[in-house]
């Protein structure tokens, strides 16, 4: 870890509140792949337009900074709205604006004080980068991993425990971090755990972990994490596994233990750092439509406050203004559009906060902050093999921005055949839109599936449609269809249609790597 400080300041909004543990890799996931630095926010810029972000640690100021400078919303003149959508964002009634005075951070209550942080260990301290390319002087032994793992499999009967008493002890240690998390914690202790189990499971295959490690680093970028606290986190990850690990723990295990931790701490501070020199941590996006599918399925339409780049097939983090600090994940439902406005489909789930507020609360002029585009289920569309699509309800969305991504770059030649299933057909909201875009363009195929029982909406048009569409569960459905044998494949939907699909697929004849989907079993996608 390099040795230079970090001088950011959290400008936030809302109760303070964290989607993550400070310094530990969150297991991310969109609509449909599995698991995925500071608790403070840099200052954005007081300018009308932002201008290229600095480096990630800057130079240490001569005071610590107690208060975080306004932000000023862009200047509508530099960007021309689209015609057809509402205010300008400077305008928006509901803008997250963050600084002094403004009501998220009088809500909120809290400063964070440099000086509280725990001091950053000189570059000697830690491991510099191994042959590689994951930070760490020199990979982990067989003893070390060997080690680690078996720590963790001894915590895991009492993971339960072990994660609450971690947090517990951060808390009392760093009292001045609690403000950064929400109230209910079952989530976050939750997702700490799957995490590491991910991350131990990778320790030994170095591609695999700097992927990871590399995508967690940047991710965390909008939670604001401090290279300071990634010391704090170890401390009480060291002292939480010797409670907990049993026989499994003694001097050596430690030693192990604090060389794998500073490895995948290293890794991911480098990766936020050389985000940091191209794109902001987060952005800020005005609702400017709000439509209702179904009765609890809303596609939402954003426009952010500057250029957002992603490709179809990928998802973001979304957090809202009446849950701080909560993110959840959702897939892109368009390919990228010359107006710059985002699409997402959203499906409230019970008890799913985040979900509920987007649904059935969220309105136009409301503003939602977003993290960077994420996920691997891209596709390249100039070549490859033919390409075969499976979605599950909402799990249409990152589908329907891939084909309109085909249809704009598609090689000749290539057939996308789609499965789109639900359990009603009511619930195929989007089933006209595949429909008109399968008339104009003859290398796609749309197929409805209903598992519910019942028609499939539509009578036939022009001889290429029937009425009825197909019964039963999708994965069991599109394997009735194969033998698949040399397609490529992308699925996206509930996280059991997801395993089930993949299953399906790979005896259909659907070899393993071509198959693409999002992270499965993550809870806090609701």
């Amino acid at each position: 870890m390099k040795s230079r400080r970090s001088v950011l300041v959290r400008t936030g909004y809302g109760p303070a509140r964290a989607a993550s543990v400070p310094g530990l890799p969150e297991a991310e996931a969109p609509t449909a792949v599995l698991p995925p630095v500071s608790l403070l926010e840099p200052v954005r810029p007081a300018v009308p337009a932002p201008p290229p972000y600095p480096p990630a640690v800057p130079a240490p100021a001569p005071a610590p900074v107690l208060a975080p400078a306004p932000v000023l919303a862009p200047d509508p003149a530099s960007a021309p709205e689209p015609a057809s959508f509402g205010s300008p964002f400077a305008d928006a009634p509901g803008l997250n604006r963050a600084g002094p005075g403004d009501r998220w951070s009088e809500a909120w209550g809290v400063r964070t004080h440099l000086g509280q942080l725990p001091a950053v260990p000189p570059a000697a301290a830690l491991p510099a980068a191994g042959q590689d390319g994951i930070a760490g002087g020199s990979p982990l032994t067989a003893r070390d991993v060997e080690l680690v793992r078996a720590g963790l499999a001894a915590v895991v009967p009492v993971a339960d425990r072990a994660t609450a008493h971690f947090f517990a002890l951060l808390f009392l240690r760093h009292p001045e971090l609690r403000s950064f998390f929400p109230a209910a914690m079952d989530v976050h202790r939750d997702r700490l755990f799957r995490t590491l189990l991910a991350v131990v499971h990778e320790i030994d295959q170095p591609a695999a972990l700097r992927a990871t490690l590399t995508g967690l680093g940047r991710g965390h970028r909008r939670h604001g994490t401090l290279a300071g606290h990634y010391i704090a986190v170890e401390d009480c990850l060291v002292r939480t596994l010797a409670r907990y690990a049993g026989d499994h723990w003694d001097a050596e295990a430690e030693s192990a233990w604090r060389r794998a931790y500073r490895m995948i701490a290293s890794a991911m501070i480098e990766a936020a750092e050389e985000d940091a020199r191209t794109s902001p941590p987060w952005w800020q996006g005005e609702i400017v439509r709000h439509e209702r599918r179904t009765r609890d399925v809303a596609a939402i339409t954003v426009r952010p406050d500057q250029a957002y780049p992603f490709r179809a097939g990928q998802y973001a983090a979304l957090e809202t203004p009446w849950w701080p600090r909560v993110w959840r994940h959702y897939s892109f439902a368009a390919a990228p559009r010359p107006d710059g406005l985002l699409t997402f489909h959203v499906k409230a789930v019970q008890a799913g906060w985040v979900s509920n507020a987007l649904v059935h609360r969220a309105a136009p002029g409301d503003v939602l902050r977003l993290g960077p585009a994420a996920g691997s289920m891209t596709v390249d569309h100039a070549a490859g093999p033919d390409l075969l699509c499976l979605g599950g309800g909402t799990g249409i969305a990152p589908i329907r921005a891939l084909l309109e991504e085909a249809a704009e770059h598609g090689g000749p030649g290539r057939r996308v055949e789609v499965f789109y299933g639900a359990r009603r057909a009511e619930e195929l909201y989007e089933l006209d839109g595949l429909r008109e875009l399968a008339l104009r363009h003859p290398w796609l195929t749309v197929r409805p599936v209903l598992s519910g029982g019942g028609r499939a909406g539509g009578q036939p048009r022009g001889g290429r449609w029937p009425g009825d569409g197909l019964t039963g569960e999708l994965p069991e459905v599109v394997g009735r269809f194969g033998p698949w044998t040399g397609r490529e494949a992308v699925l996206s939907g509930p996280p059991a249609m997801v395993r089930r699909g993949v299953g399906a697929l790979v005896r259909a004849g659907v070899p393993a790597e071509r198959i693409r989907h999002d992270p499965v079993g993550d809870p806090a996608l609701a």
